[in-house]
Formats: structure tokens, C-alpha cells, sequence
């Protein structure tokens, strides 16, 4: 059976006709090309998809693109101000925070969740927030600091 849903991503207004059964993720990739939000393990558990949905940062890969009917969605691709960085992507870079680049997208959008709830977290703060987001490098030194420096240039700006 098919559905239509109509969602704002990214500050644009999209409308489709898709299978009631589409994940959000299949949707952002597949029909709207924002390959930036990546499907890891397809459970929920690494955290590839984290998109923001509503403000609130959520994994796409365990949502229909039905139940985003009617909000407003966030990806990677939407949060830098065209060439220029968003703070916390320029933190990554800076930090060497992107390491193979698998995670980064899930771990930035989680990363600006994090320091939208608490604008001056602790290293232990960002460790603890960080459970549902997986980096197969295990290079999480560079991330938690890459978080931590985003965290502090976003609240000086």
C-alpha cells in the first residue's frame, strides 16, 4: 500500500508517494539523494542514520518515512551554511574526528543534539551521550574531543 507524506527537510518542503513500509532512511537516500545519513546495521544500534526530526535527534534506519509525515527533518547535508562549516563539522576537521568518515555524519547530528541539551558538556557527559553511536575505528579520543571544541566555538559564537 502506498502513502503521502509531506515533510520539510533540510528547509524544504518535500511531497511523495512512497510504500507505507519505507524507512525514513531508504527515503532521505534513495529518493531524495541525501546520501549523507548512512544505514550501519540497520537495528538502531549504531547510530549511521541519526537525522534530527523535529529538533530531536532520532535513527532513521528503525522509522517509517510515515511517521515523519508533517515535520521538519535535518540531515547532514543541511547543517553547514553553503561552503562554510557548521562549528562542529569544522571541529571534526580540526580534531581529526572524521577518521574513515563512516559515522561522521550520525555522530555530527548527535553532537549538535548533545550540546543543544547541555551547551558546556564534560568529557563524561559527551562519552555517555555518545552510547547509541558506534565508530568502527574506535578512535573516540578524537570524537569526544572534536565534540567537546564544537561545543565550546558554539557557545562563544
Amino acid at each position: 500500500m502506498s502513502v503521502n507524506v509531506s515533510i520539510t527537510v533540510n528547509g524544504k518542503p518535500v511531497s511523495a508517494e512512497v510504500d507505507d513500509e519505507t524507512l525514513l532512511v531508504t527515503f532521505l537516500r534513495d529518493h531524495l539523494r541525501l546520501t549523507g545519513t548512512h544505514v550501519g546495521c540497520d537495528t538502531s544500534q549504531c547510530g549511521a542514520c541519526t537525522i534530527h526530526l523535529n529538533g530531536d535527534a532520532v535513527k532513521s534506519c528503525t522509522m517509517l518515512v510515515a511517521q515523519a509525515d508533517g515535520c521538519e527533518v535535518a540531515t547532514i547535508e543541511g547543517v553547514s551554511d553553503g561552503e562554510t562549516l557548521h562549528p562542529m563539522q569544522q571541529a571534526f576537521k580540526d580534531n581529526h574526528g572524521l577518521q574513515c568518515g563512516f559515522c561522521t555524519p550520525g555522530m555530527i547530528m548527535s553532537a549538535l543534539d548533545i550540546v543543544k541539551q547541555n551547551a558546556s558538556p564534560s568529557e563524561g557527559q559527551v562519552r555517555d551521550a555518545l552510547e547509541g553511536n558506534l565508530c568502527r575505528c574506535t578512535g573516540y579520543t578524537n570524537i569526544v574531543r572534536s565534540i567537546l571544541a564544537g561545543a565550546k566555538e558554539m557557545e562563544a559564537s
